[in-house]
């Protein structure tokens, strides 16, 4: 055997050890689940936002991706102007059309959504964020305080008292019947 043989058959040991215990880095090839939040342009048309949208989430597809989950686009106003430049001149958006999609891939396929995403033109602007594959949405409270301020009053108490009639001697009846029951 020589002294090159020895050597390359300490790093198959070694890595073989290393990799009996975990130590080795397999980041490339460990699946990972993210979420993209996207911006689309507002300027596209209804019938075409699915259209663009599918074509993200085929782009997804191609680099190995598993969708997870996904909801469609949605025109929301913005809280403040973003601009785009689009064929050589900058455009201003004060609306666009909000979407995410959560996926798993391999962090190694990561780079090639990136930078396809960045490419494309009817994009505004996107969010790449590591996350877990559960359900991360929190359900809505209700609060009562809120939705009483949302009602309206149709009058003051008076009104309301009137609107329904109050028969005292029945309510006196009632009291009574239930006084001599429980004695």
């Amino acid at each position: 055997m020589t002294e090159n043989d020895n050597q390359e058959n300490m790093l198959a040991e070694t890595a073989a050890g290393a990799e009996k215990t975990g130590n080795i880095k397999t980041e490339s090839k460990k699946e990972r689940v993210y979420e993209l939040g996207l911006l689309l342009l507002s300027t596209i048309s209804e019938e075409n936002v699915p259209g663009v949208f599918g074509d993200i989430k085929e782009l997804i597809l191609s680099q190995g991706g598993e969708i997870i989950s996904s909801e469609m686009p949605r025109l929301i106003h913005l809280a403040y102007v973003m601009e785009k430049t689009i064929e050589n001149v900058k455009k201003k958006f004060d609306t666009a059309y909000f979407s995410w999609i959560k996926f798993q891939i391999q962090a190694g396929s990561l780079a090639g959504i990136k930078k396809q995403l960045s490419l494309n033109p009817e994009i505004i602007r996107f969010l790449l964020q590591k996350t877990v594959r559960e359900n991360t949405l929190a359900p809505r409270k209700f609060n009562r305080s809120a939705s009483m301020r949302y009602r309206g009053s149709s009058g003051s108490k008076e009104e309301k008292e009137e609107s329904m009639p109050i028969d005292k001697e029945k309510i006196d009846e009632e009291i009574e019947a239930l006084v001599t029951e429980t004695a």
